[in-house]
């Protein structure tokens, strides 16, 4: 009830706007969707699995549509993208994401994390963005900060010395850097479109399931039960990105202690998560690897 009640203190009327919510069928994409179709939006839940997309879009109140969408397959991403009709789009959510994975590859080969949470979403929104209107609001998380993470550009899709801690922590920071970059050439390009990005804090969903160690799920397990928020607590900060008048490039996390819980407030992070040339220079390799560039076109060059 009480992270309902900050939600209404916030949450904007809606009516007649159009959200995109990358895995929206569990967890704070759930919540996500659920606030937004609340508050009058039409909500379209992009998931991997339609079936389970449908089922959690049952129980929203409201106005929502499911298509699939899968982040770790370009063709599936470009698919998306071609279907979406020429109608606006007011809020992209880039939500979904795998978390501390085995060794894994995307269809296209990339380390799925990094390739998922990362790379799926910066073709998805680069493809969409014509549609756009108003937000891209883009999940990343505390873990940024993880090992002074840094962008392996020498390897980034971590052929030696895997970790899936570290290659989480590099496919978060990338999500950092996306939505700096994203916001320069928003601004260069004089769209009115802003870039933000939110962490949940430390939030109860099914995503720490997928860790690679039995000693990694479990203790997430009891830090789950006896120390997270819940999923609705955690989506507040993306919430609140997505309606509130922030800056382009803001980034929204939970206000308590270590940002692990509380009240969505703006927060923020790592130098390197700053740093605007490797932020170019990610968007650079990104659009290399995914075939997919900033469609936008900056101001300057149009004039006479």
């Amino acid at each position: 009830m009480a992270e309902k009640l900050v939600a209404e203190k916030f949450m904007t009327d809606l009516t007649g706007r159009t959200a995109v919510v990358t895995g929206a069928n569990s967890g704070i994409g759930l919540r996500a969707a659920d606030a937004l179709a609340r508050a009058g939006a039409h909500v379209v839940f992009a998931v991997r699995d339609v079936e389970r997309g449908r089922a959690a879009a049952s129980t929203v109140s409201g106005s929502t549509e499911v298509r699939r969408l899968d982040l770790a397959d370009l063709s599936s991403v470009r698919e998306f993208a071609d279907a979406w009709e020429e109608r606006p789009l007011s809020l992209l959510i880039n939500n979904a994401g795998v978390m501390m994975l085995p060794r894994q590859h995307t269809a296209d080969g990339f380390e799925r994390q990094f390739g998922t949470n990362h790379l799926g979403h910066f073709a998805l929104t680069n493809l969409l963005l014509p549609h756009i209107t108003d937000r891209v609001v883009t999940v990343s998380s505390g873990a940024h900060r993880w090992f002074d993470a840094r962008i392996r550009f020498e390897d980034l899709n971590w052929t030696s010395d895997y970790n899936p801690q570290r290659a989480y922590a590099q496919s978060k920071l990338a999500n950092l850097l996306f939505t700096l970059e994203l916001q320069r050439r928003l601004t260069e390009a004089g769209s009115p479109i802003r870039a933000t990005a939110a962490h949940p804090g430390y939030s109860a969903t099914n995503l720490q399931s997928h860790a690679a160690s039995p000693a990694a799920r479990a203790f997430m397990k009891i830090g789950n039960r006896f120390f997270a928020q819940d999923d609705r607590a955690g989506a507040l900060p993306t919430l609140y990105a997505a309606t509130q008048d922030l800056p382009g490039a803001s980034y929204v996390g939970p206000d308590g202690l270590g940002e692990m819980r509380g009240a969505p407030t703006l927060v923020g992070r790592s130098a390197a998560a700053s740093d605007t040339a490797t932020a170019r220079r990610l968007w650079t390799v990104s659009e290399e690897l995914t075939g997919v560039t900033f469609p936008l076109v900056a101001v300057e060059s149009t004039r006479a």
